[in-house]
């Protein structure tokens, strides 16, 4: 067995114009050093170094001298990034998530009132505490792999069509996950991996640092999200619009025909109140109900049951989650509540956050969550998998963003990439439904609704309505 660890291009999709290797190549213990990319599109190349421990890796990496070409991302920014997908909205047609329900666009026009709004999310990496790994071990026309993978035939497929054999000559041994949260879906670490032991001829076991996985993840695409809607003399919608403008997640990962609705994309985006007239061109948090409530002069949770009475599921959630947060009540000084509901792999769920706040800092004190998923086989994995998604969507809600600047990624390590700590880590109370329904997922849920719980209650205590994250940033221009 040797160690590998990979100097790679600083910008997205950048290349090796040269490199002097002479100096590493004479440290202690120093095997090799290879020329590899990640074998995704156009790839990212790199140089991995291979020696006789981790550590002698490590230090020979830092000896490189390479020149760099940036290729195509050069110059890209986050700027660049919003600016092209705000073109985007204008300039390419809409895929609808389902068909139009009414006349939506009629039904706004001859509204009583008419709310507008724009939600932006910027791009976000994984950030999972163990980095990317993997032991390659390529022998003739086979290869074995040891490591943490979502996506084991992903592996086999993209190593196999690397080495120019057949899937079947690749074995994909799994190990546990030190957090995946998606990104080990990609497999880039595994064909970097077996490129650098067939170079060298071994056994090798490939390890990141947490820099380089911060630099060269797959991110979260940035959103761009519109929401439209009319309200009647009761102040109830008469119509809603929504819509996303993203780049698709599937098609980074799997390829995807031009103008085909991406699933991954579109999950939990149609929440089932009852409006007459709808037009879902992809997806929009659960805080736009809670700007038609206000607009309404409603309860936000009173005004989300009127429009939930033919879906007994949704209501149920909403009712045991608002009850057991005290929802109407009278709060403890510097405390508000904010409520957020949604339903998406087959399971419903609500949440009800309780914050404060100080100094454009805000404090998630408690979260009450009521969720039904179906049947359960292991209620307190259940717990644990709402409790894990609740802390790492707080993280995302409140403070992580990656930014692009000459085409790199500028954060580097989780001094200048903010996660939730654990003295900043709310008080999660849960109640799971029994139920004979078929089972639903927890993995992504609650991850994916504690933004908007949030979101609403920094309005209740406010009385500003932040529409981009991470929420304390957006705050401050709030």
């Amino acid at each position: 067995m040797v160690y590998a660890t990979v100097e790679m291009a600083p910008a997205i999709g950048g290349k090796v114009k040269s490199f002097d290797a002479t100096k590493a190549k004479s440290m202690p213990g120093v095997i090799d050093v290879v020329k590899i990319a990640d074998g995704y599109g156009e790839g990212t190349e790199g140089l991995a170094v291979v020696a006789d421990s981790h550590w002698h890796a490590l230090k020979a990496r830092k000896a490189l001298k390479v020149e760099w070409d940036g290729g195509k991302n050069a110059n890209l920014s986050t700027a660049e990034m919003w600016k092209t997908t705000m073109a985007a909205e204008k300039s390419v047609t809409p895929i609808k998530i389902r068909p139009d329900v009414g006349d939506a666009n009629g039904a706004i026009a001859g509204a009583k009132k008419v709310v507008k709004a724009m939600y932006q999310t910027p791009i976000v990496g994984h950030q999972p505490l163990e980095p990317m790994n993997m032991i390659a071990d390529v022998k003739g026309d086979k290869c074995e792999l040891t490591g943490p993978t979502q996506f084991q035939q992903g592996a086999q497929g993209m190593v196999a069509g690397m080495l120019g054999v057949p899937p079947e000559n690749v074995s994909v041994r799994t190990t546990y996950l030190g957090g995946g949260f998606g990104r080990r879906v990609c497999v880039d670490y595994a064909v970097q991996a077996a490129a650098i032991s067939k170079a060298v001829g071994r056994p090798v076991r490939m390890l990141w640092t947490r820099e380089d996985d911060m630099k060269h993840d797959f991110y979260r695409p940035l959103g761009i999200q519109r929401m439209e809607a009319g309200l009647g003399a009761d102040g109830k919608p008469v119509g809603l619009k929504f819509q996303l403008s993203s780049q698709s997640i599937t098609q980074v990962l799997f390829g995807l025909p031009k103008n085909t609705l991406d699933p991954f994309m579109v999950e939990a985006a149609v929440a089932p109140y009852a409006i007459p007239s709808t037009s879902h061109d992809l997806i929009i948090h659960d805080t736009g109900i809670r700007v038609g409530a206000h607009a309404a002069g409603k309860d936000p949770v009173e005004y989300r049951l009127s429009l939930l009475e033919n879906e007994p599921r949704f209501a149920n959630v909403l009712k045991i989650a608002a009850e057991k947060a005290g929802w109407g009540k009278k709060m403890a000084k510097g405390r508000s509540l904010g409520v957020a509901l949604m339903e998406g792999y087959g399971t419903y769920m609500a949440q009800v956050a309780e914050i404060s706040m100080s100094g454009g800092d805000v404090k998630v004190h408690k979260v009450t969550v009521a969720c039904d998923c179906g049947h359960m086989v292991n209620p307190g994995i259940v717990e644990q998998q709402l409790e894990s998604g609740i802390i790492y969507g707080l993280s995302h809600a409140l403070y992580s963003e990656n930014t692009v600047e000459k085409g790199r990624i500028v954060q580097s390590n989780f001094n200048d990439f903010r996660v939730l700590r654990q003295n900043e880590s709310p008080v999660i109370d849960i109640t799971l439904v029994k139920s004979s329904e078929k089972p639903g997922g927890t993995g992504e849920p609650s991850t994916s609704l504690i933004g908007a719980a949030v979101g609403n209650a920094i309005f209740a205590a406010s009385g500003k309505r932040v529409r981009s994250m991470p929420l304390v940033k957006g705050l401050k221009s709030a």
